[in-house]
């Protein structure tokens, strides 16, 4: 049995239904529906990953890292697995599965030490909520300059996802879609006050006073 059919069989098996995907690994093996987009292990560290991580966490580090990747496009091969996984949830392995994750990882030889996270990612000690791990948890988050989240975030620097009401929409137009929504579901007339708690740069709060004419408080937390 080859590294990639034993990774398909156990994902089969934690799923409980057919594969939505196939697997390729790191010495040439393939397993899974020919049609469906290639997952590929570059290295049995790929699979130690996701052995100890289960789930998104374990495939984003793999990816991040370099140990997984997807043949093609990535957007459409999520796609196509988020439409075949539709109404399934979040991978656990239990108890009665450690047998197979271990024979999984044992025969390929990936058995191994947790892998040291991506570089970039936080590293934080100490007690949790002590002084010093929440200042350097505060300082990787927040100490990053505007100009970066504004290449994520738009002009509208708007955390949280927009309201797309036609494909051509600009991110810009479906934030301001969103914010127009939420005043619109509040009911805000002229008179009304809003409080956004976590407002982030205040996008709400700025649309709210100008398209409603509604005085607006915003409180976003001490950092």
């Amino acid at each position: 049995m080859t590294p990639a059919t034993r990774v398909a069989g156990l994902l089969t098996d934690l799923l409980g239904q057919p594969l939505p995907v196939r697997i390729q690994a790191w010495e040439g093996s393939t397993a899974g529906p020919a049609e469906a987009p290639t997952v590929v292990l570059r290295n049995r560290r790929a699979l130690r990953r996701l052995l100890w991580q289960p789930g998104e966490p374990g495939l984003a580090d793999a990816y991040i890292s370099g140990d997984l990747d997807v043949e093609g496009e990535l957007r459409p091969a999520l796609s196509q697995v988020r439409a075949a996984l539709a109404g399934h949830g979040p991978v656990r392995p239990g108890l009665r599965d450690r047998p197979k994750l271990l024979a999984t990882a044992v025969r390929p030889g990936a058995l191994g030490p947790r892998p040291v996270p991506p570089g970039g990612r936080a590293r934080v000690g100490g007690a949790v909520h002590s002084r010093d791990r929440d200042r350097a948890v505060v300082s990787h988050h927040y100490d990053l300059s505007i100009e970066f989240y504004a290449l994520l975030l738009g002009p509208a620097m708007a955390y949280s996802c927009a309201y797309w009401t036609a494909p051509s929409d600009t991110l810009q137009s479906a934030q301001e879609a969103k914010f127009d929504l939420i005043c619109r579901k509040l009911d805000l007339r002229p008179g009304s006050r809003l409080l956004d708690v976590g407002c982030g740069w205040g996008a709400l709060a700025l649309h709210a006073a100008r398209a409603h004419a509604t005085p607006a408080d915003w409180y976003q937390g001490p950092a």
